[in-house]
């Protein structure tokens, strides 16, 4: 979901009246160990352990261009002291330039902001127990952005000052929280030949692959080396003291309705083998008793905005605009729903929730579900406040109790403070992050079609991170649609109905 369609950002506010009042008419027209302490009762009784979420980082290494040749030239152990220098005294004057020759609609997350976000979870995620990153560690137009700046590069070159971005800003969140392992998962930014191409079994995917799986124990790094050369792909034990429970980590650029291989062909052969691969992951994690968190980066289900755009597409024959080529992740992910403890998707750069069920209750796993937490964005390309998420888990059921989210006071990362925008548990009076409970916050949803209700305005105010915007609202009921149905089908039916 490219929030640029919902509408151009800046600070919050929409850029201009003529383009504020069209967007809504399209929008109108598509019919160490921390004791809970929310409060609650079931929530206060439980032991729980600190997980940092970060997602859509988009770190911009092209901010400064007059700084591009020295990071081009250093390795990335030199990175961080080249951009924590004084700026190009042309800086802004270059990076706009720059931003106008590659159409981009908005700013990714500079040095600065990158700096700021590390020094904030530095202090307010201290004894997070391990790191999620649901994908987009490069910044949009990041092909564009390098051939501009580098029209003589060599073959190979374009490769290189990828994986070098990759490589910094993963060993930059490795510094911000020393020992604490982090996870990541590939966005479909993340490339070495552009955005949604990537080719399977890739000199690119190994190198990065050496670079993820750092400091993995060696029992786990060599399967986890493997298949991340082979799909970008892996399974990784969560550490102690969380019992009993593997983190499954998907490259779904392989499954998304634009992926093309790096030869601009389309191809099925890498999201088959993906996803033959987790099944045999779940389908161990269930004989073994274990309980999975999956993580990918882009999410099941349907993209909303692009719907909203082509509003007769929805009740008509072509039908809503879907995220992945197909269902089949959120179908087996729901298969396995006795397995699967959690999903954590992003790349709407939002802060949202989702359920995904069996439709018309076709089995007992219609009743358990899978619960979907969609991670916001450092990036604030889309006008939302950088944010980042600190859950609290279990240790001994792997299970999402509660989350809280902080955000940055503005998006330039110079004299930003960072705080807490909300607790999920208190916000929605819930002692657990679950299918259950996020089922039960959609039903709430569904009775308040005018979201007028607090939790309905609650929720909408937290999407944004902090930006308060009426156009949510002007599509309420559709985008609550689209919080359990994730089949085109489902979606369909729920939309496409008198009143709606």
């Amino acid at each position: 979901m490219r929030l640029s369609g919902w509408m151009h950002w800046s600070g919050g506010r929409v850029g201009g009246v003529t383009g504020v009042w069209m967007m809504l008419a399209c929008l109108v027209l598509t019919g160490g160990k921390a004791v809970a302490d929310s409060g609650l009762p079931g929530a206060a009784a439980k032991e729980t352990i600190p997980a940092l979420m970060v997602s859509d980082i988009h770190f911009e290494p092209f901010w400064d261009p007059g700084k591009l040749q020295q990071l081009a030239a250093a390795p990335v152990s030199g990175w961080k002291a080249i951009l924590a220098a004084p700026a190009s005294a042309d800086r802004e004057t270059q990076f706009r330039a720059l931003e106008d020759t590659c159409h981009v609609r908005g700013d990714d997350t500079s040095y600065p902001l990158f700096a700021s976000a590390l020094g904030a979870i530095g202090k307010d995620a201290a004894g997070a127990k391990f790191v999620t990153v649901s994908g987009d560690l490069i910044a949009h137009a990041f092909t564009c952005k390098f051939g501009a700046e580098f029209p003589k590069a060599a073959p190979g070159d374009y490769r290189a000052f990828v994986e070098k971005t990759i490589d910094f800003v993963v060993d930059e969140l490795r510094g911000a929280l020393p020992g604490v392992p982090v996870f990541v998962a590939l966005g479909n930014n993340d490339s070495d030949c552009g955005d949604y191409m990537l080719d399977a079994k890739s000199e690119f995917l190994s190198d990065t692959g050496a670079e993820v799986t750092k400091g993995f124990p060696a029992q786990e790094r060599k399967g986890a080396l493997e298949s991340f050369a082979a799909g970008g792909y892996y399974s990784v034990a969560l550490p102690a003291p969380v019992e009993h429970a593997r983190l499954l980590v998907l490259n779904d650029l392989f499954m998304s309705s634009r992926y093309e291989t790096c030869a601009g062909k389309d191809s099925t052969t890498e999201a088959d083998a993906q996803l033959a691969w987790l099944r045999q992951q779940m389908a161990d994690a269930q004989r073994k008793h274990e309980k999975v968190w999956v993580m990918g980066h882009i999410p099941p289900g349907v993209d909303v905005h692009a719907s909203a755009l082509k509003p007769g597409d929805v009740c008509g024959k072509k039908g809503p605009k879907m995220f992945l080529a197909s269902e089949k992740i959120a179908e087996e992910l729901v298969e396995f729903s006795d397995v699967v403890e959690l999903a954590v998707f992003a790349h709407t750069h939002m802060d949202e929730v989702r359920v995904l069920k069996a439709e018309n209750g076709k089995d007992a796993a219609a009743e358990r579900g899978v619960a979907v937490k969609m991670v916001g964005s450092i990036s604030p390309i889309n006008g939302n406040a950088p944010s980042f998420t600190i859950a609290r888990v279990d240790p001994a059921s792997a299970a999402l109790v509660d989350y809280r989210v902080f955000t940055a006071w503005n998006a330039t990362g110079v004299d930003t403070t960072w705080k807490e925008e909300y607790d999920w548990g208190k916000t929605f009076h819930e002692d657990e992050f679950s299918a259950a409970s996020v089922s039960k916050a959609i039903a709430g949803f569904k009775a308040d079609p005018e979201g007028k209700m607090e939790m309905s305005r609650d929720y909408m105010h937290n999407f944004f991170s902090g930006n308060d915007s009426p156009l949510l609202g002007l599509v309420w009921p559709q985008y609550v649609c689209g919080l359990w149905n994730d089949s085109a089908d489902a979606f369909k039916a729920c939309v496409c109905t008198a009143g709606r």
